[in-house]
């Protein structure tokens, strides 16, 4: 039986997923359909284990286990490489960035208490979708920069191929490494990452100024140290900007090659996107963590899998919400879910309907939150650390701003 003749909510979904596959698997098309199918499969049962998709499968196959092999075949196939076919995929969808600052985050994950995979992603519309992706046989969260290089430079690649220039990366403090920050430095981007409190502060001279953790800021205090150097490195300059955000005696501090202020920890805030993606890869919508794979290969095309579905997804979201569809999947007044939610009930709203149209997959500047996530109070939304970076942002009103060099105050939030 063909597949463009086949009837039910498994073919359309293909038949909707095979044309932006088709140019990036050039070298056998054969390569384009079995990944349209593993798509197909996992979007239909959010499950990741090729077991559960084989009911979906249209092929001619006469036996299961005959299409359980064509997966772990394309698994464990030599001749392709996840980043060369997502590579083709997500520039596509970045092709109309334009001149807006695309803003980046970096982060790792760790899997089965062994792999552990790096993962840069654009943080895009309040979701962090999936940019560059590296599985390692590592059982540490905590990566060498010599480990994380490599990943940035196939990103910086990805997007001088497709023209984005202004760029911020964002990290969180296990990513605190002056290495780090020369490379990205040198590429011209901007960054903000999270630092830790032992860190030295020099003046410009190299005068030693002070440790951060020596600094006591009074509950919702913010101090701005512009033009300073860090470490016994002397590397700089740099801005810091430290913040304690509430009656807990926890402080921030957040580094960046551009001026900082108080809302430098709005911006480092949007960081957090990629924790809830992770959140959606490993235990949410897709299950990764329900995986019987154990090799690296494998899993890393496992992951590449689920960034074409994520991709997928969330341009499907983006195009009921511009097409003015949204209420039809979503029940909020304002919008509240994600646009990778909001793409997954669009398809399966379609799909009951026999209606399921070709999303087209590109990515535009927007909003950078719903709306329910900018009126619910921040107490209430997300994880601890998540909760500190919203009271900055949010709450920060009376805070005393003040300079440790020249009596200059960070301004007014």
């Amino acid at each position: 039986m063909k597949t463009e003749n086949a009837t039910g909510d498994a073919s359309r979904l293909y038949q909707a997923i095979l044309p932006h596959l088709q140019g990036a698997l050039c070298n056998d098309v054969r390569n384009a359909h079995t990944l349209a199918w593993m798509i197909t499969g996992m979007l239909l049962l959010r499950r990741i284990t090729p077991s559960f998709w084989l009911p979906h499968v249209h092929s001619r196959a006469a036996f299961a286990q005959s299409s359980e092999r064509r997966f772990q075949r394309w698994l464990y196939n030599k001749h392709l490489h996840p980043s060369l076919l997502y590579g083709e995929v997500i520039t596509r969808a970045l092709r109309e960035w334009g001149q807006d600052t695309l803003v980046l985050a970096l982060d790792t994950s760790v899997l089965f208490e062994k792999f552990c995979f790096i993962r840069v992603s654009v943080l895009f519309r309040g979701r962090a979708v999936p940019l560059v992706s590296r599985m390692l046989e590592h059982s540490s969260a905590q990566v060498d920069t010599d480990e994380l290089l490599p990943v940035l430079a196939e990103t910086k690649g990805l997007l001088d191929f497709v023209g984005i220039r202004q760029v911020r990366q964002q990290a969180d403090r296990g990513f605190c490494d002056t290495d780090l920050m020369a490379w990205l430095q040198r590429c011209g981007w901007t960054y903000r990452i999270r630092i830790k409190s032992t860190l030295i502060l020099s003046t410009p001279d190299g005068q030693r100024l002070c440790k951060i953790s020596d600094v006591k800021l009074q509950p919702r205090e913010t101090a701005c140290f512009h033009h300073v150097r860090l470490t016994g490195r002397q590397f700089g300059p740099v801005h810091v900007v430290l913040g304690r955000p509430s009656d807990d005696p926890e402080q921030w501090q957040v580094v960046g090659n551009e001026p900082t202020s108080v809302e430098t920890f709005g911006e480092y805030g949007e960081r957090f996107q990629i924790e809830e993606g992770f959140l959606d890869e490993k235990s949410g919508l897709f299950e990764l963590e329900a995986s019987k794979l154990r090799d690296v290969k494998s899993l890393e095309w496992l992951v590449m899998v689920i960034s074409v579905a994520m991709l997928l997804l969330v341009s499907e979201g983006l195009d009921v919400v511009e097409r003015g569809d949204r209420r039809r999947v979503d029940p909020h007044w304002q919008r509240g879910l994600s646009y990778l939610k909001i793409g997954h009930k669009a398809m399966s709203y379609a799909l009951s309907r026999g209606n399921l149209q070709n999303p087209e997959i590109a990515g535009r500047p927007g909003p950078r939150a719903t709306e329910a996530q900018k009126t619910r109070p921040a107490l209430l939304v997300g994880s601890t650390q998540e909760r500190l970076a919203r009271q900055f942002s949010l709450h920060l009103i009376k805070s005393v701003r003040r300079s440790a060099l020249g009596g200059q105050t960070c301004q007014q939030a």
